[in-house]
Formats: structure tokens, sequence, C-alpha cells
């Protein structure tokens, strides 16, 4: 059934969207503050207390952890004269970004009060251009500026000391990792509330992590405080050839939770979330298997077929490393919810 509707169905709502989720991976380090830039951004941070700067503020908070967002890349310039970086109020970024979230984060909304601000992005197709180094310091200096922003605003005027899970894909996955980095290496009393951090869709690597000792990768299905990370590719893509896979990358099966290379097979998932033929996603029997690679970093599926999917690479499915396995990433965040609190 689910095979018929994804033939029919993945020709509009993501295919932009699709398109630039796969392209932007870039590690940076640091986070800049200055007013201007060779391209004309404006480099002073977003202003959190405006409401319409935020995607998502829960309207109650019932639940006892949280959850703070960021989408991945959601907008492209549509002519070469147009920014490189999208204002806050970009309509292509907001109707974007509010896709995403409704085919990400809404995997969350039962285990936590889910917070997802709006953020200023980079041009996938400008920053890849770059020098490495200008590319690394453009992507600092106003994604994360703007996100370590919001999630300061968050901690002051809307968590109230709750536990929190971070959240992230993509081009949201890379400002994440600044901001544990910096901004949590700076507040290490918000890092002890941290549940965990599911970066998805972004290299976390070893060399990463020796040279941030304040951060850990997950082990298991249970602890806390870790990091959680993959990217997932068919058994036969080269990953040398993904420009958002670097070396050294560390990855999770995300059905299992374990760490070696045992296979998870399609009947031990929970479900998948994908399109209906009219674009609509719902939950659907689990659809992709799951099986780390670990010379390479990645989590390999082998159930997925391309001519199903919509896809801008053949067997890279990043813009599905979290649909298809929507339901076991709700399930471990619960779960990671509940051995926190058993903890304390």
């Amino acid at each position: 059934m689910i095979r018929n509707a994804l033939k029919n169905s993945l020709r509009g709502r993501l295919s932009a969207m699709l398109l630039l989720t796969i392209v932007l991976a870039m590690l940076v380090a640091g986070c800049g503050d200055s007013s201007s830039s060779s391209d004309g951004a404006d480099r002073q941070t977003t202003d959190y207390s405006v409401q319409t700067h935020w995607l998502k503020v829960p309207e109650t908070t019932d639940k006892e952890v949280d959850v703070f967002y960021l989408y991945p890349t959601a907008w492209a310039k549509t002519a070469p004269t147009d920014a490189n970086i999208a204002e806050i109020d970009n309509a292509s970024m907001l109707a974007g970004s509010a896709a995403a979230y409704a085919r990400q984060a809404t995997a969350f909304e039962p285990v936590g009060n889910v917070y997802a601000p709006y953020y200023r992005q980079v041009d996938a197709a400008y920053s890849l251009a770059l020098p490495a180094q200008e590319r690394d310091e453009l992507l600092a200096s106003v994604p994360a500026a703007d996100a370590e922003a919001a999630l300061d605003y968050y901690f002051k005027h809307y968590n109230n000391g709750r536990p929190f899970l971070l959240v992230g894909h993509s081009q949201g996955s890379n400002v994440l990792i600044l901001l544990l980095a910096d901004y949590f290496k700076n507040h290490p009393e918000y890092l002890e509330r941290m549940v965990v951090a599911y970066v998805i869709g972004y290299s976390v690597t070893a060399d990463f992590l020796a040279a941030n000792p304040h951060l850990h990768f997950a082990q298991g299905p249970d602890d806390t405080g870790v990091i959680v990370s993959y990217n997932t590719l068919s058994p036969t893509v080269d990953s040398d050839n993904v420009p958002f896979l670097l070396p050294g990358a560390l990855a999770i099966n995300p059905i299992s939770w374990t760490l070696d290379e045992t296979p998870a097979a399609v009947e031990e998932g929970l479900g998948s979330f994908l399109p209906d033929a009219d674009g609509v996603f719902q939950q659907v029997p689990q659809y992709a298997d799951a099986r780390v690679d670990t010379s390479n970093g990645v989590v390999r599926c082998a159930t997925a077929v391309d001519d199903e999917l919509r896809l801008s690479s053949a067997g890279v499915y990043h813009s599905y490393d979290i649909p298809f396995y929507y339901f076991n990433l709700r399930a471990n965040a619960a779960n990671r919810v509940e051995h926190y609190f058993d903890a304390q």
C-alpha cells in the first residue's frame, strides 16, 4: 500500500525541501557577532522576544520536559541576485520550516513541550561554493548566532528549570553542534538538564567529541545527557561522495539503538511516517530496516526503493532520516526521559 502511495505523492510537497536538506553540511566552530559581512547580511541577532520569530511555542506546558527543535534547510535562492542569507520572515523559509516541523518535530510532541525558533539560514549552493574557512564562518555567525539567541531566550523565559531534549536535522543539526560545543560548555548548569540531543542528518565525529570532552555519544537506548546521530544511505552508496558526511563519523542504529553492525529488521521497527498519495504524512508500517556501517559512520537501509522516493541523489535517504524511524525515535525519547527522571 505505502509503496504505491509513495510513487504518486513525492512530487510536490517535498520536491524543493528534500533537495535542499541534502546539500548543506559543514563542521564549524565559534560564533561571530560582527554587524555586517561581505555578502551584505545583517549580523545582528534576531530578537526572540518577538513572538512571530518563533515557529512553535506551546500553548500549554503540560509535559515534564521540553524539546528545542531546529529545522533543516528550508529555502533556496531563486535568482543569483538574491541575498545569500534568508531574512527571518522569508516566505519560502517560513513555509519550508513548517513542512519540516510537520514531518519531523511532531515525532516528539507526545514526549515534550516543543519550542522551535525561526532562524536565518544560508543558501546551500552559495555556502558550498565558498572556501572552507569562509563557509564555516558564515554558518557560525548568522544561523548559529540566531539559534543561540533563541536558546538563551528559551532558557530565561520559557524553560522554568525543566529537563529538555535538543532535536535538529541537516543544517539545524550543524547549528546544534555549534551550540553543544560552545553555548553548553559555557552553561554547564543547562547541560546537566539535557536528556538527549538528537543531532540527525549531520556527522558527529570522534575528533569532535575528543575536542569537546563535556559531550558524549550515546552507547545504547537508555543513557542520558548524550548525543544521538546518524545519516541514512542505501548499502551501495559511497559515503565519500556525500557532501554532508565527514570522516570519522559515529552512528547509532535508530531501531535497536546499538553501535555495532548487527542489522535491525523491518519487523523490529515501530512504524514510519510517510506521505500518502495526497502528500499527507501519516503512520505506516515500518518501511526501513537499519544497519550501522561502522567504517563509514552511517546507517545503511536496504529495504527502501529509490523509485518510490523523491531523492536528489540515488540511495541517499537524508530527507527520510527522521520519517523512516519516526516512531522508534518517539519511543526512544520517552524512554530516555524516563531514565533521566529515574536517575534523579
